[in-house]
């Protein structure tokens, strides 16, 4: 299995509009961060984790021209804007085909909102083709691979994780419930959401994620959608198993 981090960034992503803080005038390129999304490749299918409005340089960046299965986390617009990128995953094959987007009820209604041009009754030539699946809490599969919904709370607004194998991807999680954390146990790697220093009112923040690792214990562990008020990527000291993700980072299962 194989893990890339197509964006690390919080919804404004880093650098932030106007902003002139040490971290968004950095030259290092981990301090370069487009809103968060991963890609995870198992046994030759490909599963995209959250389509968000940086989605289109994304996949270009990453050499991307197909997915077996999209899977969202919640309907927030960091993490759903990038959608209509997805019709060149439809029309590169002969005849198009419908891209498969998992996620819970109201992020699908929320799909079916913002893009209604693509569920219309007479749609115009080159939209994008959607087939969406509701998930609940029990485990799915996206052909063999099988996927278990995580859910987190993103202060009151239900978001869901995903455990795939070993590896377990959470972003925009406040609170994670006992019973939840119970399914992320024994992965080899924790992906987990730190958005800053300071305590947030709907994210994690560096301390609230570390308290999270130390007591689930995973192999390793990143963090992402990260925000600019985390410092410079190099200058944050964590411990050995812990590591802040950064745009591009390919992890090895």
């Amino acid at each position: 299995m194989r893990l890339t981090f197509l964006g690390t960034g919080t919804s404004q992503g880093v650098p932030v509009i106007g902003c002139r803080c040490v971290v968004c005038s950095s030259d290092d390129p981990r301090d370069k961060r487009l809103r968060s999304s991963a890609l995870v490749e198992v046994d030759g299918h490909r599963l995209l984790i959250d389509a968000g409005p940086d989605l289109r340089q994304q996949l270009l960046r990453a050499g991307v021209d197909d997915l077996d299965a999209v899977l969202l986390t919640h309907e927030h617009m960091d993490h759903i804007a990038g959608m209509d990128d997805l019709r060149a995953i439809s029309f590169a094959h002969e005849p198009p085909k419908s891209v498969d987007i998992y996620a819970d009820a109201p992020t699908l209604q929320a799909v079916r909102r913002v893009y209604e041009y693509a569920f219309a009754e007479h749609r115009y030539p080159g939209i994008p083709e959607f087939a969406l699946h509701t998930i609940e809490r029990s485990s799915f599969h996206v052909g063999p691979v099988s996927v278990t919904p995580v859910e987190v709370r993103h202060l009151h607004l239900p978001v869901r994780g995903f455990r795939i194998g070993g590896l377990t991807y959470i972003t925009d999680a406040k609170t994670i419930p006992p019973a939840e954390r119970e399914k992320i146990r024994g992965s080899e790697v924790l992906v987990l959401n730190a958005l800053r220093r300071k305590e947030h009112i709907a994210h994690l923040n560096l301390d609230e994620a570390l308290a999270l690792v130390e007591e689930l214990r995973p192999t390793r562990a990143y963090f992402t959608h990260i925000s600019h008020w985390m410092g410079l990527h190099a200058e944050v000291e964590l411990p050995p198993n812990v590591q802040l993700a950064y745009d591009g980072l390919v992890v090895d299962l």
